[in-house]
């Protein structure tokens, strides 16, 4: 419970891509105890590591997942104090309207709502389609600019949803960021766990939480490039595709609740996809299989091609509604990617190699 009490503490705390630094300070406080030393670059992506204890000359394992969540971010302010927004990341206008805010201004958090006109007064509601993002305007309760400078806003400050994170049923997390700030907890939990068997740990491990990846992945090629790995394995969402209105023939299947995913082909090495579904089958957990024709659209993308190469996998977890404030994850699937990733680690010799042989 005060594991889990930590997750909800991450996923309410606002972190929109470019401006992540509070999540990451909370992140860095909690891994600091499982970690030899924690350390962040310019731009925030932050990282623990845990020494190799048991060997003379270790493997390198970089497991990443990213910090940063959507959001939007100040554009304009109307000579009447209404704010005009644009996005940060992937933010649904679909969904916008009518929603509270959190600006995160130079006074500290400002409320707002995104305006919605009553059903009463707009035209063709039986027509009607998402609004575009220049559409969208935020009402915090002032009558013109002067008095939005007097809350502490500008042009260039962010802001996320006010929703915050829920247990849904037994076993469902329900929150806006769970994509991926569920990642940057599983990563705390891998390596609380084998903190607690370091002597016996033959491989070092940099947990990474990196930041910008709505946006195209810039933390993690900047941490790529300073760590160098042998190995990487990246932690991300996926579509969880068993609801309804899903054509399963164009997004695949994955079941919340099924096991995590993995991914194969593009950025994925053989090799490392090998060596965890061998893991896998040891442990008997189930996974489920997904295929990358041409990108993953995740970190990996950006990892797997870093200098001389860094065999990378992708190892997923089941998420409904992406990018909406009602994400939804399955603990039990959480349970497995953590015990997943400890058994692959500890699996991980002097003498394994996930280069390709000719």
């Amino acid at each position: 419970m005060e594991d889990h009490a930590f997750l909800y503490d991450l996923l309410n705390t606002p972190s929109p891509t470019g401006f992540e630094v509070a999540g990451q300070r909370k992140w860095a406080a909690y891994v600091r105890p499982f970690a030899d030393r924690v350390e962040n670059d310019a731009y925030g992506t932050t990282w623990a590591t845990l020494d190799a204890r048991a060997s003379q000359n270790p493997k390198r394992i970089m497991i990443e997942a990213h910090a940063d969540e959507i959001g939007f971010i100040i554009k304009q302010i109307t000579k009447e104090g209404f704010l005009r927004i644009d996005r940060i990341g992937g933010s649904d206008t679909a969904t916008a309207r009518g929603r509270r805010l959190q600006i995160l201004g130079d006074k500290g958090t400002v409320r707002g709502i995104i305006g919605n006109t009553a059903i009463h007064l707009r035209k063709d509601i039986h027509d009607e389609k998402a609004p575009k993002i220049h559409e969208l305007y935020v009402d915090v309760g002032a009558a013109n600019p002067e008095e939005v400078a007097a809350l502490g806003l500008r042009v260039g400050h962010p802001a996320v949803y006010a929703d915050e994170a829920e247990k849904l049923g037994t076993h469902y997390v329900v929150s806006r960021a769970l994509d991926n700030r569920v990642g940057g907890y599983i990563l705390t939990q891998v390596l609380a766990k084998l903190s607690h068997r370091k002597d016996a740990l033959r491989s070092t491990v940099h947990a990474v939480n990196s930041v910008q990846e709505e946006i195209g992945g810039h933390g993690a090629k900047m941490v790529a490039h300073r760590l160098m790995p042998d190995l990487c394995i990246v932690l991300d969402v996926t579509h969880a595709t068993d609801t309804p209105g899903i054509d399963s023939a164009q997004h695949g299947e994955v079941k919340l609740g099924g096991g995590p995913s993995i991914t194969h082909g593009t950025c994925n090495h053989p090799a490392v996809i090998a060596r965890l579904l061998e893991v896998a089958q040891r442990l008997k957990i189930d996974v489920q299989h997904e295929s990358s024709s041409r990108y993953s659209g995740t970190d990996t993308d950006v990892i797997f091609h870093t200098r001389e190469g860094i065999p990378s996998a992708l190892i997923s977890l089941p998420l409904r509604y992406m990018h909406s404030v009602v994400e939804m994850v399955d603990l039990n699937d959480m349970e497995k990617v953590i015990n997943w990733l400890v058994a692959f680690v500890e699996s991980v010799s002097d003498s394994d190699s996930f280069g390709v042989k000719l």
